[in-house]
């Protein structure tokens, strides 16, 4: 039981400072799921969290899917409320100071900070986890060639999931 208590307040903190959704942070739930806490290895956390994006819903799936493989169901609802309950909460509150502000001016600038810190936050994230799972000079050669077709052309993300894909079932990455 005491697995499921370090689940529930690590990941209640950890939801605390999801500024931007759980993705925005996924070095540190790297780091506390396989560096730290030995809940998962490096490639069952490559595979959760590429099951959690393919996988239509909330972007924090990848924490339930940690909190499965941990303690099954039960750990899998604890994990999803965990990191849902403290944010939840402070988004509440926050939104409804934003609400009451007087000011438009002053609406504007939080929203505008806001959106700022949670897209540098998902953006440093992005390059911290690319750091950790890319192995090989194929793997950056592929982060960095989706990287350039998702920024110069208009094309559909699933048609680089399925060439990411494709490569990696050719053995190339």
């Amino acid at each position: 039981m005491s697995i499921l208590l370090s689940l529930f307040l690590k990941l209640s903190a950890f939801s605390l400072i999801a500024f931007g959704g759980v993705n925005a942070l996924l070095p540190v739930l790297f780091d506390l799921a396989v560096n730290q806490e030995h809940w998962i290895d490096v490639q069952t956390f490559s595979d959760y969290f590429a099951i959690a994006q393919a996988a239509p819903g909330p972007n924090f799936m990848t924490v339930t899917l940690i909190g499965w493989h941990i303690y099954g169901v039960l750990g899998a609802l604890l994990a999803t409320f965990a990191v849902s309950w403290p944010s939840s909460i402070l988004v509440y509150y926050l939104q409804r100071l934003i609400t009451g502000m007087k000011n438009p001016l002053s609406k504007k600038t939080i929203q505008y900070a806001a959106a700022a810190l949670a897209i540098g936050l998902v953006l440093s994230s992005a390059f911290q986890i690319a750091l950790q799972i890319n192995h090989s000079q194929a793997a950056y050669i592929l982060t960095i060639g989706t990287i350039a077709i998702t920024l110069l052309t208009r094309w559909h993300p699933l048609y680089l999931i399925a060439i990411g894909g494709a490569l990696g079932v050719l053995g190339f990455i």
